[in-house]
């Protein structure tokens, strides 16, 4: 018998067969998921450890009502992985889950709920917790949200555009008539690849989504783990992680910006990131070296200021939307 499926777990891996297992162990315990049909797809992309053949030992052995898929997207990088969940899924809504996210036993109720509950919600963001191996150093919670860990209370909060803030991709419910109407074949930005670290194609996405008019929101009672490890707060993972955010930032900031009002806007841009950079050496200027966060910090605002000149030089600009 043909079941419609209400909701797709999509869980895009870069050789994550290390950490899959745990987050697979939490989906095979989901609770309060009898009423609808949902599935879970693993989107292995381009991975060289062992992630295919320890989805398929989950396979052999998965006795779960909701079936355990798993697709190979051989271009690196998140935007194509998450384009090829959408493409291979068969939910109305899609969830996407990070091989470092691990959810509570509701989330997939949770996540199902709200958005039955909210029809015009094109996209949702989770609760997300740190589960530091290591403790972060002091300060650390200037730069923390960074990292995708979204504590915003306890309550729903809508994300207006004007506020220019939006959940990360990890615990994000995608509805896939908001994604197919919004989000365009060949984005911008793909996300990270080995010798690249230019990021934030989530939250191009995401704007593409909220600029067609759809809500987006942050989902309290989707509560997920977020497991970082003690080489993610090391300088070498950091300073390139906030520099490839910086970089970014001219497609995100002008994304939705008229074309009319463009030029006003990149050099009001411009004044504000010379005028954060001076600040931030008058008050970090002896420490630049030894406050990672103050390090971090200066080197988001730099590559900020650089991105116009980076993605152009480089070709993102003259990609075809």
């Amino acid at each position: 018998m043909n079941k419609s499926i209400d909701f797709t777990v999509a869980i895009p891996t870069y050789n994550g067969a290390s950490r899959l297992p745990e987050l697979l162990e939490r989906l095979r315990n989901q609770l309060y998921t009898e009423h609808f049909y949902w599935e879970i797809i693993v989107v292995d992309n381009n991975s060289t450890d062992d992630t295919a053949k320890l989805v398929q030992n989950y396979q052999k052995n998965w006795q779960c009502p909701y079936p355990l898929k798993y697709c190979f997207e051989p271009q690196q990088g998140a935007a194509y992985a998450r384009k090829k969940a959408v493409t291979e899924a068969k939910g109305t809504l899609i969830g996407f889950l990070d091989d470092d996210n691990y959810p509570l036993s509701s989330w997939v109720a949770a996540a199902y709920s709200f958005g039955q509950k909210y029809p015009k919600v094109g996209a949702y963001g989770s609760q997300i917790h740190p589960d530091w191996e290591v403790k972060p150093p002091e300060n650390f919670q200037r730069i923390a949200p960074f990292l995708a860990i979204t504590e915003r209370g306890n309550l729903p909060l809508l994300y207006e555009p004007k506020k220019k803030l939006l959940p990360p991709s990890a615990g994000l419910v995608i509805r896939r008539q908001a994604w197919l109407e919004s989000v365009p074949n060949k984005p911008i930005l793909t996300g990270r690849i080995t010798d690249n670290m230019l990021t934030s194609e989530d939250l191009e996405m995401l704007l593409y989504i909220q600029k067609k008019g759809w809500e987006i929101w942050y989902n309290p009672e989707m509560e997920i783990y977020h497991k970082i490890t003690s080489n993610r707060l090391q300088k070498d993972y950091l300073i390139p992680f906030f520099r490839g955010i910086g970089l970014s930032r001219y497609v995100t900031r002008m994304l939705n910006v008229k074309p009319w009002y463009k030029p006003i806007v990149f050099f009001a841009y411009i004044i504000n990131d010379l005028r954060k950079i001076f600040l931030h050496l008058l008050l970090h200027r002896n420490k630049l070296q030894s406050d990672l966060v103050a390090a971090c910090e200066m080197q988001l605002l730099l590559s900020s200021l650089l991105s116009p000149l980076y993605l152009y030089k480089n070709g993102y600009l003259k990609a075809k939307k």
